[in-house]
C-alpha cells in the first residue's frame, strides 16, 4: 500500500514559514513517485522543452537559476492546462573551459596533460564531469525544476555521441565538412582553435608604431603604420589604395623589409584605408584576416613568424623562442637602432579575446576541418521567412537572420583531448607513417569501417591513425534538440511524440553560439526547426548593472539566498523582475550581509500567503464536509461577488500571460491581487463575520474564500511550486502522491464577472482608506471610536455603502457611519474626497483640536516651502539644461505633491474651523 501524509491543519501548519523544510518535503516527493517522468503514450497536446545544458565547469551561476526560474515557470503552466508535458536535463561537456580549468589544476600540481597521457587526462576529465554534474544536479533539485531525471542528457553519453558522429559523417558525405589550411583564431592558452563566437572584442590603449620601409633602389622610403611590430618579419607586401595620389607612382615598385632583408612589393587595393595611418598597409596574411584576403586576391605567399604557443618561430630569425609580446618590444628596439622607427602615437582600438583563454588572439594559419555553413544558413533564412521558429520578442528575429547572412564557414575542430573525438582516420602507411598536411584520410562511424576501406583503397598494408583533434562543443550541442529525442533513430517514441520542441529559452548573448547552430542542425537532418517559440531573456546583472560572470567574480551563488529565503522566493523574485522579454534584469544584492531586498520582498509574499492559508484553516467550521460545497449564490454577500469577480478576471489574465511568455506580468498581477485585493481587503471584510453568528454568513465566506485560495494556489504553483504545493494539500487534503503539479487549471466563472461591481467596490476601498487616513491625521487612538459621514448624490454608490455598512465600521473603528445626500452642519471636522463622494470625520469633542490646528499648520508651512524651493529650481535655466533629465522630473514629480499637501492641509483646516 502506497504511504500516504496526514492532511495539513492548523496544527500542523506551522505558525512561521519555513521555505527549507518545505521546499525538501516536495522535492522529495516529487522525485520519489517520479511525478515528472513523461510518458510519450499519454493523453493530451504534445509540449516539450529540452533545457539550455548547462557546462560542467563547476556550480551554477545566478544567470542559470534565471533561466531555470523562466523555463520552470512555462513548463509547470503548460502540466497544468492538461498538456503531455517532457522538461529534459541535461549538461554539456564543455571541452575548452573544462580542459583549461583542468590545466590549471594540473599546473598546480606540477603536471600536465602530456605527462599524463590521453586516457589517464580523459580520466580526470570524467572524474571532474562526476563532480560538478552532481553539484548541477542537486542545484537544480534545490530550485524545484520539474524536469524528467530519468532522461538526464550529458554531450558526451553514448547516444548522443553517437549522434555526433552520424551527424559529422552525414555533412561530410555531403559535401559540407571539409579539411583545408585557413587562418583561424587560435588562443595560445587553451592551445586550440576557437570560433569567431567564442572571441571577446575588447577596448584598449595601446599604440600605433610608424616605421621606415626602404625602397629597393634606396630612391626612398615608403612609411607604414602597425598596431603589431611582431608581425614585421612576416610581411609579404605593402599595400596603398590605387586612388591614393601620395602613392600611385610608387606601385609595382619594391621595398627591402627591415630587419630580414626581403624584397617585397607595392602593391594597390581598395581595402586599404587611406586615413589610416599613413595610407600604407603592411600586409602579413598569415597573421592577419584582412591581410588574408588580399593576400589570396594577389596570391601572395604566407609566412608565419608565431607559434602556437605564442612564440616566436624559425622564421623571426634572431627572435625565435620569445613570447610575441616581449617580441615586440625587442622588434621596434631594434628599429629604433636601425633609424627606421618614426614616431609611437597612443591608439585606442579594438583586440580580439580569447573567452576562455583571456589572452589575445593569435590569427594563425592552420589545418582545421570546417563546415560549408552557407548552405545550412539558406535553409534556415528560408524557414524564418515561414515564421519558423517564431521568436519572442520578435526583434530578436532580425539579429538572428542578419547573423545568417554572408555567413562564414565553420571551424569545428579543437586541439583538445576532452570532446568527441573527430571519426576521421589519416592513412599514414601513405607519407611514412607521419600526418602530414597532404595525408590522405577516411571519414567513418568506427575505426572499424575506417580500417576496412582503407584496406580496399590502400592495399593490405595500409596503416590509419584517428585524428586527434576533438569537435568544436557547439557541434554537438547544436544537434541537442533532437539528439536527446533518440535521433537518428526517427521513429524513437521520445522523438515522434515531442520533436519538433515546443520553445527553447535562452538569453540573447548566445544567439549566435548556439540558437543558430540548432537551426541550421535541425533544418539540415529533421527538415524541420528544432522548437516554435524561442523565448530570448535578457541578463542578470549586479548591483553595479555589469553583467554577471564567473570570471569576473560578481557572480552570486544562488543558494546563499536559497537556504535564506528558499528557492520560491528567488524564482519569484527572479520572474517578477521581468520587465520584458529580452531585457536584462538587475538583481540587488548586498555581498556583506548575504541579502537581497528583492528576494525579501519576495519571501514576504510567500509569508502573507501563508498566513492566508493559515488563517483560513484556523476558522474552519466545525463541520468541514460541507465546507467544500460550491458557495450558494444567494448567499454571497456584495464582497463575495467582487472578489469572485476579480478571481475570474485574474485567472483569465494570468493565463494570458503565462500563454504569451509574459511571466513577469503574470508574477505581478499575481502579487497584486494576492496582497491587495485577498489579503489587504477581502480576508480583512471577512473576519468580522466568522466571529458573528449568523452561520450561513460565516459558512458562505469561508466557502468563497477557500475557493479563491484553492484557485489561487493553482495560478502561482508555477512560480511558487513548494509553497503552493503545502497549501494546497492543506486546503484539499490530498494525499502525499496527488499532487497539484499535476491538477487541472481552474475553470473560469465567467458569470461571475461583474466590472460594474468591481469598480463601485473600488470606490468603497477608497472610502475606507480615506476615512483611516483622516483618522490618522486627526491622532484618533485605535481604539476610539468615531462616527463617519458619506455625503455623495449618486444612488448607486450610496447603495453600495448602505450593503456595507458592518463592513465599513468595522474596518474603520467607525461608532455610527450616516450615508447622506446633502452635507450637514458640522462644527469641526476633518473630510475627503474621492470623485463625487465626500467624507466628513466629526472630530469636536473627540481630539485637540488646538493640537490638531497646529500640526496642520505646520504641515501647511511646510508643503509651502517646500513649493517655493522646488519652483525656483524649476525656474532656473542652468538647473533645466544641465541636470539629467531624470533629476528634473523627479523635482517636478515632488512639486506637484507637495502642491497636493497644501491643498489638502489648507481645506482640513478651514473644514476643522467651520462654525
Amino acid at each position: 500500500m502506497k504511504e500516504t501524509v496526514a492532511p495539513l491543519t492548523e496544527i500542523s501548519l506551522a505558525k512561521v514559514y519555513d521555505p527549507c523544510t518545505t521546499e525538501s518535503r516536495w522535492q522529495e516527493a516529487w522525485d520519489k513517485t517520479g511525478a515528472f517522468h513523461a510518458n510519450p503514450k499519454a493523453p493530451g497536446e504534445p509540449f516539450s522543452i529540452v533545457i539550455p545544458p548547462p557546462n560542467v565547469t563547476g556550480s551554477l551561476h545566478m544567470g542559470h537559476a534565471f533561466n531555470t526560474a523562466l523555463i520552470d515557470t512555462i513548463v509547470r503552466f503548460q502540466r497544468l492546462q492538461g498538456k503531455n508535458t517532457l522538461c529534459l536535463p541535461g549538461t554539456d561537456h564543455a571541452s575548452i573551459a573544462v580542459q583549461t580549468l583542468l590545466d590549471r589544476k594540473l599546473k598546480k600540481e606540477g603536471l600536465s596533460k602530456e605527462s599524463l597521457g590521453r586516457e589517464a587526462f580523459l580520466d580526470r576529465a570524467w572524474e571532474w564531469k562526476a563532480e560538478s554534474g552532481g553539484m548541477i544536479t542537486s542545484q537544480m533539485r534545490r530550485l524545484g525544476f520539474s524536469v524528467d531525471w530519468k532522461r538526464e542528457r550529458f554531450t558526451l553519453d553514448q547516444s548522443l555521441s553517437k549522434a555526433v558522429i552520424e551527424a559529422f559523417v552525414l555533412l561530410h558525405e555531403r559535401g559540407l565538412i571539409y579539411r583545408g589550411e585557413y587562418l583561424v583564431n587560435w588562443c595560445p592558452i587553451s592551445n586550440s582553435a576557437v570560433s569567431d563566437l567564442e572571441v571577446e572584442m575588447k577596448e584598449i590603449q595601446d599604440s600605433l608604431w610608424y616605421f621606415r620601409y626602404p625602397l629597393t633602389d634606396n630612391s626612398g622610403y615608403l612609411e607604414v603604420a602597425t598596431t603589431r611590430p611582431e608581425t614585421l618579419l612576416g610581411d609579404v607586401a605593402v599595400a596603398v589604395n590605387s586612388h591614393d595620389q601620395r602613392y600611385v607612382n610608387l606601385i609595382g615598385r619594391t621595398l627591402i623589409l627591415p630587419l630580414v632583408g626581403r624584397e617585397i612589393p607595392i602593391i594597390a587595393d581598395q581595402h586599404v584605408d587611406t586615413n589610416f595611418g599613413t595610407g600604407c598597409v603592411k600586409i602579413t596574411p598569415a597573421h592577419d584576416p584582412n591581410d588574408f584576403i588580399i593576400g589570396a586576391r594577389h596570391n601572395l605567399s604566407q609566412i608565419t613568424v608565431i607559434n602556437r604557443d605564442g612564440t616566436m618561430n624559425s622564421n623571426a630569425g634572431i627572435f625565435a623562442g620569445i613570447d610575441r609580446f616581449e617580441a615586440r618590444k625587442k622588434i621596434v628596439s631594434a628599429m629604433e637602432d636601425e633609424g627606421l622607427l618614426v614616431k609611437i602615437e597612443n591608439y585606442q582600438h579594438s583586440v580580439p579575446y580569447s573567452d576562455r583563454g583571456k589572452v589575445p588572439i593569435e590569427p594563425l594559419l592552420s589545418f582545421q576541418w570546417f563546415v560549408n555553413a552557407e548552405p545550412l544558413a539558406y535553409r534556415c533564412r528560408e524557414s524564418i521567412t515561414k515564421g519558423n521558429p517564431n521568436f519572442i520578442p520578435e526583434r530578436w528575429e532580425k539579429v538572428y537572420r542578419n547573423w545568417l547572412t554572408d555567413i562564414r564557414d565553420w571551424c569545428i575542430s579543437r586541439q583538445l583531448w576532452w570532446g568527441h573525438r573527430i571519426p576521421a582516420w589519416f592513412v599514414v602507411s601513405e607519407t611514412d607513417g607521419q600526418v602530414r598536411d597532404s595525408t590522405p584520410y577516411i571519414v567513418a562511424r568506427t575505426a572499424s569501417e575506417a580500417f576496412t576501406e582503407a584496406l580496399e583503397c590502400f592495399g593490405p598494408e595500409a596503416a590509419i591513425i584517428q585524428e586527434e583533434d576533438v569537435l568544436d562543443t557547439w557541434f554537438s550541442s547544436g544537434l541537442w534538440p533532437f539528439s536527446t529525442l533518440g535521433w537518428p533513430n526517427n521513429t524513437s517514441p521520445d522523438f515522434q511524440t515531442w520533436y519538433p520542441t515546443s520553445t527553447l529559452v535562452t538569453g540573447f548573448d548566445i544567439i549566435f553560439f548556439w540558437v543558430a547552430r540548432m537551426t541550421m542542425m535541425a533544418e539540415e537532418f529533421t527538415g524541420k526547426s528544432p522548437f516554435s517559440n524561442i523565448y530570448i531573456h535578457g541578463l542578470v546583472r549586479d548591483e553595479n548593472n555589469c553583467k554577471m560572470s564567473k570570471s569576473m567574480g560578481n557572480g552570486i551563488d544562488p543558494l546563499i539566498l536559497i537556504d535564506r529565503y528558499g528557492a520560491d522566493a528567488l524564482r519569484f523574485a527572479l520572474v517578477w523582475e521581468v520587465a520584458g522579454a529580452g531585457q536584462d534584469i538587475r538583481l540587488d544584492y548586498n555581498r556583506i550581509n548575504n541579502n537581497s531586498i528583492k528576494v525579501e520582498s519576495a519571501r514576504n509574499f510567500a509569508n502573507k500567503l501563508w498566513n492566508a492559508c493559515r488563517f483560513t484553516l484556523m476558522n474552519l467550521p466545525k463541520n468541514t464536509e460541507s465546507n467544500f460545497d460550491t458557495p450558494n449564490p444567494t448567499t454571497l454577500t456584495l464582497a463575495d461577488r467582487w472578489i469572485l469577480s476579480r478571481l475570474a478576471k485574474i485567472n483569465l489574465e494570468v493565463r494570458e500571460c503565462y500563454s504569451s511568455y509574459d511571466l513577469g506580468e503574470a508574477a505581478r498581477k499575481l502579487y497584486e491581487f494576492t496582497w491587495n485585493d485577498l489579503c489587504d481587503w477581502f480576508i480583512e471584510l471577512v473576519k468580522w463575520r466568522f466571529n458573528s453568528n449568523n452561520k450561513i454568513l460565516s459558512h458562505t465566506s469561508h466557502q468563497v474564500l477557500r475557493l479563491v485560495l484553492e484557485q489561487l494556489l493553482v495560478m502561482l504553483h508555477p512560480l511558487m511550486p513548494h509553497l503552493t504545493e503545502e497549501l494546497w494539500h492543506g486546503l484539499v487534503s490530498a494525499p502525499e502522491d496527488v499532487f497539484l503539479a499535476k491538477q487541472p487549471w481552474p475553470m473560469v466563472d465567467i458569470g461571475a464577472i461583474d466590472s460594474l461591481l468591481e469598480q463601485q467596490f473600488s470606490e468603497l476601498i477608497e472610502a475606507i482608506r480615506i476615512v483611516r487616513n483622516l483618522r490618522m491625521v486627526a491622532g484618533v487612538k485605535p481604539s476610539q471610536s468615531v462616527p463617519v459621514v458619506f455625503i455623495t448624490k449618486r444612488r448607486d454608490l450610496a447603495a453600495i455603502l448602505k450593503q456595507s455598512i458592518e463592513e465599513i465600521r468595522f474596518l474603520t473603528r467607525a461608532e455610527i457611519v450616516e450615508i447622506l445626500s446633502e452635507s450637514p452642519e458640522l462644527p469641526s471636522s476633518l473630510a475627503g474626497m474621492n470623485g463625487e463622494l465626500q467624507i466628513l470625520l466629526p472630530v469636536d469633542g473627540l481630539v485637540d483640536l488646538q493640537a490638531l490646528t497646529a500640526r496642520l499648520e505646520r504641515d501647511l508651512n511646510k508643503a509651502d516651502k517646500d513649493i517655493v524651493n522646488l519652483t525656483t529650481r524649476l525656474a532656473n535655466p542652468d538647473f533645466i539644461s544641465k541636470a539629467p533629465p531624470e533629476v528634473v522630473n523627479e523635482v517636478k514629480l515632488n512639486l506637484a505633491e507637495a502642491q497636493t499637501q497644501a491643498k489638502l492641509a489648507q481645506e482640513r483646516l478651514c473644514n476643522l474651523h467651520k462654525s
